[in-house]
Formats: structure tokens, sequence, C-alpha cells
């Protein structure tokens, strides 16, 4: 029979190796800057910065911050289900990542089809329609937004600088938001 002290050896074993599991990296990473407009009638409001985004499954984590670093949106998105966390840790959950971002930061930011359209496709459960230069998709049709693919990566061969244009809807502003993603390091 097991002495306690066998039995707390072997727990506090099972705790380090839990600690030390490191975290998978990501299937798909991108990070870059963007800047994004909201047009309604004579008031244009701006904000730019960097984001980062982490695809692990189904899963996606979009990280918003300033041009020093400020955060000003983290969007975790699973099916179903989102979670978004805006200035002063201020977080909302639901399951519209897209309505959740507006209640934080007051626009309506395209989170939930960005990590495809980065990829250079349409999100494929929503419906959408392509332009087509020759093998490679041009523009983007999709959730109201007009996605251009201005130049891709002759690294990656994948996006590297996309404008977002959506226009006004109701109360809604018109926005537009410019994305130039960084190519791997190496």
């Amino acid at each position: 029979m097991p002495s306690w002290r066998t039995g707390l050896a072997a727990l506090f074993a099972i705790a380090v190796m839990g600690c030390a599991t490191p975290t998978a990296p990501p299937e798909r990473a991108y990070t870059g800057r963007f800047a994004a407009t909201a047009i309604n009638g004579a008031r244009n409001d701006s904000v730019s910065g960097h984001f980062s985004i982490e695809v692990r499954g189904n899963r996606q984590v979009i990280d918003l911050a300033t041009p020093v670093g400020t955060t000003i949106a983290r969007v975790e998105i699973e099916p179903g289900r989102a979670q978004a966390t805006g200035p002063q840790l201020r977080t909302a959950s639901g399951p519209d990542a897209e309505e959740l971002v507006e209640q934080l930061v007051g626009w309506r930011l395209p989170v939930t089809g960005l990590a495809d359209w980065l990829e250079g496709r349409p999100d494929p459960s929503r419906p959408a329609r392509t332009q087509m230069n020759g093998p490679r998709v041009s523009a983007i049709e999709q959730d109201g937004w007009t996605i251009r693919i201005d130049e891709y990566s002759p690294t990656t061969n994948k996006p590297r600088r996309l404008s977002l244009e959506r226009a006004m809807r109701g109360r809604e502003p018109a926005l537009s938001v410019r994305l130039i993603v960084d190519d791997p390091a190496g």
C-alpha cells in the first residue's frame, strides 16, 4: 500500500508534467498592421495599430493593439461562441464576434472571416462571391464586405496587402480597413 508521501510525490510529478507541457503551436498565425476608418456623414473616426491572429482547429484568437502596443481588443472565436475583451478589460461574450467587438470598441469589424481572407479565400461556412485574376483570388464579397487583395507576398504566395470595405448600413457607418501582413521571419 503506497504511503501518503508516495501519493503526494506522484501528484506533484503529475502537476509538474502538466505545467511543463508546452502549448502546441498554432496551425496558422498572422501578424501585421491595420488602419480602420469609420465614415458616418461628415464624421470620420480612425484607428490604427498592429494585429495578430492564431488559428488552432476551429478556434481563432485575434489581438488588436495600438502602434505602441496598448491592447485595443482581444477576440476569441469558436463555433457558436465568441468572447471579446476591450478597453479597460471590459469583456462580452455571445454567439456573434462582430457584435461583441462593436459593443466594446464601437465598430463592427470583420473578425470572423479574417483568417480565411488572409489565406486568399472566403470563409467556406458562409455564402460568398469571388473574383479571380488568373489562378489567384483578387476580390471576395462576403458578410457585407468587399475584400480586395491588392498584393500577394512573393515569399508565402498569400495575401500581403488587403483592402476591406463595407458601405453604410442604416445607422452603421461605412467602414474601410487596410491590412498589411508581415512575411514570416526566417
